[in-house]
């Protein structure tokens, strides 16, 4: 039963974060666990405050004798990445999250968990609950809708925030501490076309499912070498296009995206002496896609089964141009940082492909901790989908988070930990987007790091986090706080 987590320990973590599973909670949709931060901080007694853009900020005095100490804003978002198994039936709008336990991890059945970033929250509530922490002066910075455009962070203020050191309670790996991340852009790509009404006598219309993949968080999980459902779809297109007389008729692969994409479906018409051609050629390329990913994907389904026969198909020269696009399309890791080895530099995702009638939509997430290689894999990747006539537009761009190698709160959180674990922490550098960079565009002087514990998986409904590292994290939070 899910209630059993709420006796997980540390209680003042594990409470919270059974309370914010019951609380649907989306990108987009946070009014209800805005509202729920709002009551906590004033149930508490202390000074909470919302902005304009929804951002909830619990300010907690210092424990009496430690009031001269540095101000420490504690930082999470409060929305969730909504993802699950074609297999379930959930509703992310309205129902809670069937969270788990097995063995040391906390899970959710076929769906995300939202320990991204729903762990942070609960250990920036646990300070803020707990008297018995000793404490300088303490705020803690709840953020809005950060898995789609970081809405939140942009919509921060200069003077809203009063701390010295921003403790971001964000990353994923207990034993890392983060000091910098990649910034990102959205691209938004669209063809539009008149439906062709023609379908040859004679075609009948199948059914494409691409299922079973992985997929992940498109910063975290990037450099995995998982498979893009889009990509994996497309290339099985091109010869399906080319050999057997395929038509596409509608496609739709993916539906985030910071998520790699799991599963795709087309639909197309063949002439109907080439069905059982294009059966055999489905049942080649899963067998050839278990083989390319063996060890990497154990789970991929390629499946192929007659429907109706649709009225319109995709004009021909927007489907082969589509096709020779996202063949053409850089997706996975594009370039590694040289400072920092092992972590991805540039990266882009192909995260949705859609047809709807007469427009395709296309969305990708770039993303890169150097402006100008952001800069280039966006140019690179609008020129391709330009020759092939689409309409690209470049939104939502923010600037990465740039490391401090001299930080005072570096310095600290590396000799806490060692004398906590008996071990060195790690240096790093992240992938995925923080709001770390963005709120640094507010607050240039704010001293700033990143932590939290062991989570896997996230964005996908695979995602977990490990009962032991969330408490061993606590562990860290506490002794940081009472030697700043």
């Amino acid at each position: 039963m899910s209630a059993e987590i709420k006796e997980l320990s540390p209680k003042q973590v594990w409470g919270n974060f059974y309370e914010l599973t019951q609380i649907p909670r989306p990108t987009g949709h946070v009014e209800a666990v805005s509202r729920h931060i709002v009551e906590f901080g004033k149930k508490l007694g202390l000074e909470t405050l919302q902005d304009k853009v929804g951002n909830v900020l619990i300010r907690k005095p210092a424990t009496p004798g430690m009031e001269d100490r540095k101000t420490v804003t504690l930082q999470a978002h409060l929305d969730m990445v909504p993802q699950k198994n074609s297999s379930v039936n959930h509703n992310f709008l309205t129902d809670p999250i069937d969270a788990w336990i097995d063995g040391d991890w906390v899970k959710a059945r076929e769906t995300t968990l939202g320990a991204d970033n729903g762990i942070g929250v609960s250990l920036a509530m646990g300070v803020l609950a707990d008297n018995t922490l000793k404490h300088g002066p303490i705020e803690a910075l709840f953020t809005v809708d950060e898995e789609e455009g970081m809405v939140g962070a942009f919509g921060l203020k200069p003077g809203f925030l009063k701390g010295d050191i921003l403790l971001n309670c964000d990353s994923e790996k207990e034993g890392e501490l983060f000091v910098g991340c990649a910034g990102g852009a959205d691209m938004n790509i669209t063809f539009q076309f008149k439906e062709d009404t023609y379908i040859p006598e004679g075609d009948v219309a199948v059914r494409l499912h691409l299922s079973g993949l992985k997929g992940g968080h498109s910063g975290v999980d990037i450099h995995l070498g998982r498979g893009n459902a889009n990509k994996l779809m497309f290339r099985f297109l091109k010869e399906a296009v080319c050999d057997y007389g395929a038509r596409l008729s509608a496609i739709e692969g993916g539906n985030l995206r910071n998520a790699i994409p799991r599963e795709a479906v087309a639909v197309v018409t063949i002439p109907g002496d080439n069905v059982e051609a294009l059966w055999e050629l489905v049942s080649d390329y899963q067998d050839m896609y278990q083989e390319e990913f063996a060890g990497i994907e154990e789970n991929i389904r390629f499946s192929a089964e007659m429907t109706d026969l649709p009225t319109t198909l995709i004009p021909e020269e927007i489907q082969d141009d589509l096709i020779n696009a996202i063949e053409g399309c850089q997706n996975g890791v594009i370039t590694m940082l040289h400072d920092f080895p092992g972590t991805v530099e540039s990266s882009s995702n192909l995260a949705i492909v859609k047809s709807t009638d007469e427009l395709i939509e296309i969305k990708l997430l770039v993303r890169s901790s150097s402006e100008s290689r952001k800069d280039a894999l966006c140019s690179s990747l609008e020129s391709i989908f330009a020759l092939a006539g689409a309409k690209v537009e470049i939104t939502n761009g923010y600037n990465g988070w740039q490391p401090n190698i001299n930080s005072p709160i570096l310095d600290l959180m590396k000799q806490t930990f060692a004398d906590l674990f008996g071990k060195d922490a790690e240096v790093k550098v992240m992938h995925a987007g923080l709001e770390c960079g963005i709120i640094q565009g507010a607050y240039p002087q704010m001293d700033m790091i990143s932590i939290g514990p062991d989570l896997e998986h996230p964005h996908s409904p695979d995602e977990r986090v490990s009962i032991s590292s969330v408490a061993r994290t606590w562990e860290l939070i506490k002794h940081v706080l009472e030697r700043i």
